[in-house]
């Protein structure tokens, strides 16, 4: 069953004399548990989808249908609970606070959905865990590297249990093992949790771990691929 349906969606960026079409009249859906990759040059409209995607970005025309519900005819206000109980991101810069610790900064989410104390301990040490920070929980990001970053980004995305994960370039600042070690970290959260992951990426690594890759150029899907396992 679609949890996510993409349906004839547009983006125009018209801030130039000459309008952009960033994406021009996708069609597509996502099934609950997939982990796909959005792939293409650059500027060729996967990031901007994958905006809409998250109602981050408004389209120019089109909707974005989740659990049948058009996000693209919300509100700012309800937009914003939508996110927050329904998606994880996880972004290219890590986007933690600097002044919070590790375990702080995977509450931060919870805490905005008012989750039981005891209970959100128990699942943010737990989730910390899972991502191989346990003895890390107490450390701001400062103290940690590039690739711990990133996992307590992933830890952060994944602890208050959302629909789905959207993960703009996720590795582009990690060396290889970092990388290894982050998806399958995200490759086996998938299996346990059944949550969607849809990544935008160049890195060929995680297109190799990708179950679906679909390609964009110039604002269209040219290939949509789901791999024989």
């Amino acid at each position: 069953m679609s949890v996510i349906q993409v349906k004839n969606l547009t983006k125009i960026y018209s801030e130039t004399e000459v309008p952009v079409h960033a994406v021009n009249g996708i069609d597509i859906s996502f099934d609950k548990g997939e982990f796909a990759a959005i792939v293409g040059p650059s500027g060729s409209g996967k990031t901007t989808l994958l905006n809409m995607i998250g109602g981050l970005e408004h389209p120019t025309s089109g909707s974005v249908l989740v659990n049948g519900k058009d996000i693209s005819e919300l509100s700012s206000s309800k937009l914003i609970d939508f996110r927050l109980y329904n998606i994880g991101f996880v972004f290219q810069a890590y986007n933690l606070i600097p002044v919070l610790t590790a375990k702080e900064n995977v509450e931060f989410i919870m805490q905005l959905q008012n989750w039981d104390k005891t209970k959100m301990d128990k699942r943010t040490i737990g989730i910390l865990e899972s991502v191989g920070l346990g003895d890390r929980i107490n450390s701001k990001p400062n103290q940690l590297s590039g690739g711990q970053q990133q996992r307590v980004a992933v830890a952060r995305a994944l602890a208050s249990k959302p629909q789905f994960i959207l993960a703009d370039e996720p590795t582009a600042n990690l060396d290889s093992k970092s990388t290894n070690q982050l998806l399958e970290i995200m490759e086996k959260l998938n299996k346990e949790e059944n949550i969607t992951f849809i990544f935008s990426t160049h890195d060929q690594r995680v297109v190799d771990k990708a179950r679906r890759v679909i390609t964009i150029d110039d604002g269209k899907v040219v290939s949509d691929i789901v791999k024989k396992v």
